[in-house]
């Protein structure tokens, strides 16, 4: 039984009311039944961990069930990959079953329902059937088919499964009522005709069953207790249920379907759809590809099973549909790299430091801690000479007060090492800097117990020494969606969301002790982040993915948007106080940067629709957001009608200026028409306060507007 020491889910809670109500611990069964039409992503992680995991509470069978009754998607890679990524995640089954195993016992119930009456083979075509199903504010018309003779049905399904009959010229469906509120339950298909090759029965079947059909059987066939699934399986239950009730044997386990909530993940889609598309389309490589939300990529990115079951564990089980931030996750894996990942040091924008007073031709191997958190970790050695290489942007030639890394004049710490301090920079012929000169003091030896060692020093850096160093491709992973919800908009394509420097490739030179570094190893790359090594690394070529940064870089450009909107907010009431033009663009100018530099379009557009008030601050504010924002187009239509409509009634000149200066850009959309009249309105009876600029953007609109 589930512990008693922690609070039960409402999963949990079920299964405990079941086991009260006489249903012995013993019959508890669950499964996990994926289609194996693509790879497993976070959102099966969870449903894995459920099911799965209440198999350990209550030290019950787990079944991993491929529900493959779709041979036009399901492929034997899907199957070998879903069985991988269980099993990393630390999962055994206890039987591998395929709904395929019951083809037969499926095909000779539907025979038995159709001898009963309960179903029968449609002949028309699917556009009609579409129209006599009806909506769900009509009632559906039943099948000038419905009432076969069973002697005929039976003929029909018979010459059906022998493929006699062309994909689309037959269905079998149940015959239940074509009067029910519930769309699924007027007369559901459960037999569609389609000749392609199976994964596992190969040609032998030229009929296969729908989902709703094949899997409360299977369910019931593998004496599942409890069927576990999604919220929009909701509707479903209903016709789960009418089908075990055509063939229960009520000696036997009745299985019970219950559904929880799907947790989205932002910046991301879960879709299999959508992932398939992103990797067909080539927006990523392969299904793997470590921006993919797939176990397989996250694995490949450097996430760890247990990272993945505490990410379940975290975000728990609910009934309603919940949006998780992917700083989630992000957490989840630092917490767990932290504790097991080597600190090691690599730079990836490397700039040659040269420590002028340090013995050409010297080199020391020095002390390195492998892991602060894991006392068992050790120490190893790390080489140190006269060059070095550091990062480019730990230095500053020109330096502000409160910089705490390398500049001129100033001492920094090299970890595991020396103090040194800025003397001098080398240029090329445009001005870079190809070299930094400093000098190192010869007693600050990191450990070395010295009051020289000791002496507090504004910053610590990292380095690789050159002559030492491993060169490596480094590659830095971002998320692959600009947006939270890429595809919760009904006017904007997922794709548009796809983040164009997801994926930025470097060279970058790394310590000597990673030489030997193999696929999956996982390291911290000192104040850099954690990086795992890719697959496609040799021993001759070092391949790194980053994984996670050592802080939320988004979090913290999130932020900053924020704050940008709130301080254009802001803005705009000075812009109603200042007098003159010159001040007032100054402003505008100040408000177009920071809406410009705002990524998140679910931020733009929630703060557009927000403004979109009486307020004259707040209308002039989301006119500015219209005019200056790379997604003006994007916004919903609904929403720029209401501004217009609003702005053109204000008050204010400036508030109707900026909507009639909008305006001239929607002029051929069709919302114009929509807010046409308020401009007639505003043209026949002009404020007194009207502005020059304005009541010349009125004559222009209005001369546009006869030609059209």
């Amino acid at each position: 039984m589930a512990s008693e020491d922690k609070s039960l889910n409402f999963i949990e809670q079920i299964i405990e009311e079941d086991l009260k109500l006489g249903l012995s611990n013993t019959k508890l069964r669950f499964r996990f039944p994926p289609e194996p039409n693509g790879y497993l992503h976070i959102g099966h992680a969870s449903s894995i961990a459920l099911n799965f995991g209440l198999g350990i509470d209550y030290q019950s069978p787990v079944n991993l069930r491929f529900d493959d009754t779709n041979p036009e998607k399901e492929e034997q890679e899907f199957v070998d990959a879903i069985k991988r990524d269980v099993e990393w995640l630390g999962y055994n089954w206890t039987e591998e079953r395929y709904a395929s195993d019951y083809f037969q016992q499926l095909y000779d119930w539907a025979v038995l329902l159709i001898k009963k009456d309960k179903a029968y083979v449609d002949s028309q075509s699917s556009e009609d059937m579409a129209i006599q199903k009806g909506t769900p504010s009509t009632e559906g018309v039943d099948s000038p088919f419905r009432n076969r003779s069973i002697e005929e049905n039976l003929d029909l399904f018979e010459r059906m499964k022998s493929g006699e009959f062309e994909a689309g010229t037959h269905i079998l469906r149940a015959k239940i009522d074509m009067k029910s509120t519930n769309m699924l339950m007027r007369d559901p298909i459960m037999y569609r005709i389609l000749h392609k090759h199976h994964h596992r029965t190969g040609d032998t079947w030229k009929i296969y069953p729908m989902y709703d059909w094949a899997h409360g059987q299977s369910d019931y066939l593998e004496a599942i207790s409890h069927s576990f699934c999604t919220l929009e399986f909701l509707p479903h239950r209903e016709l789960y249920d009418w089908f075990l009730d055509q063939i229960i044997d009520e000696n036997l386990i009745r299985p019970k379907q219950r559904e929880f909530a799907r947790r989205n993940l932002s910046h991301t889609v879960v879709s299999k759809r959508k992932l398939q598309q992103l990797v067909k389309e080539k927006h990523v490589n392969g299904w793997d590809d470590p921006r993919m939300s797939t176990i397989s990529g996250l694995r490949r990115r450097g996430y760890t099973a247990v990272s993945l079951r505490n990410f379940a564990n975290t975000i728990g089980i609910a009934k309603r549909d919940n949006l998780i931030n992917v700083s989630v996750l992000e957490f989840c894996i630092r917490e767990d790299l932290n504790k097991i990942a080597p600190r090691v040091m690599a730079v990836l924008d490397p700039v040659k430091l040269v420590i002028t007073n340090y013995p050409e031709g010297k080199e020391e191997w020095l002390e390195a801690e492998n892991n602060q958190e894991d006392e068992n970790a050790g120490f190893r050695k790390v080489p140190f000479s006269r060059e070095l290489y550091i990062e480019r942007e730990d230095f500053l030639e020109d330096a502000p007060a409160k910089y705490f890394r390398l500049t001129l004049g100033k001492e920094v710490r090299l970890k595991n090492a020396y103090i040194i301090k800025g003397e001098s920079v080398v240029k090329d012929a445009e001005g870079n800097i190809t070299e930094i000169h400093v000098t190192y003091d010869t007693d600050s030896l990191s450990g070395s117990g010295t009051e020289a060692s000791q002496r507090k020093v504004s910053g610590t850096l990292h380095w690789v020494s050159i002559s030492h160093a491993v060169e490596a491709e480094v590659r830095l992973y971002d998320r692959l969606f600009t947006d939270e919800a890429p595809d919760s908009y009904k006017d904007k394509n997922f794709l548009d969301f796809v983040n164009p420097n997801s994926l930025e490739i470097v060279t970058g030179f790394v310590e000597p002790s990673l030489a030997t570094a193999q696929n999956e190893d996982k390291f911290q790359f000192q104040r850099l982040g954690y990086f795992t090594v890719d697959k496609d690394s040799t021993p001759s070529k070092l391949v790194f993915n980053k994984t996670v940064g050592l802080k939320d870089a988004w979090e913290e450009k999130g932020k900053k948007e924020e704050n940008s909107i709130n301080n254009s907010l802001k803005d705009i009431n000075k812009y109603f106080k200042v007098e003159s033009e010159g001040e007032r663009m100054l402003i505008e100018m100040s408000i177009s940067e920071n809406i410009k530099n705002i990524s998140s379009f679910s931020l733009l557009q929630n703060s557009f629709k927000k403004n979109i008030n009486n307020n004259k601050s707040s209308l002039l504010f989301a006119q500015f957001i219209l005019k200056h924002s790379y997604f003006r187009f994007d916004f919903e239509k609904e929403d720029i009608i209401k501004l217009f409509s609003m702005s053109l009634r204000s008050e204010s000149t400036y508030v109707r200026y900026e909507a009639l200066l909008n305006s001239r850009d929607f002029i051929k959309f069709e919302i114009k028409n929509s807010f046409y009249n308020d401009f007639l309105k505003l043209e026949a009876n002009i404020p007194k306060n009207a502005s020059e600029q304005e009541l010349g953007l009125i004559s222009t609109i209005s001369i546009i507007n006869k030609s059209l």
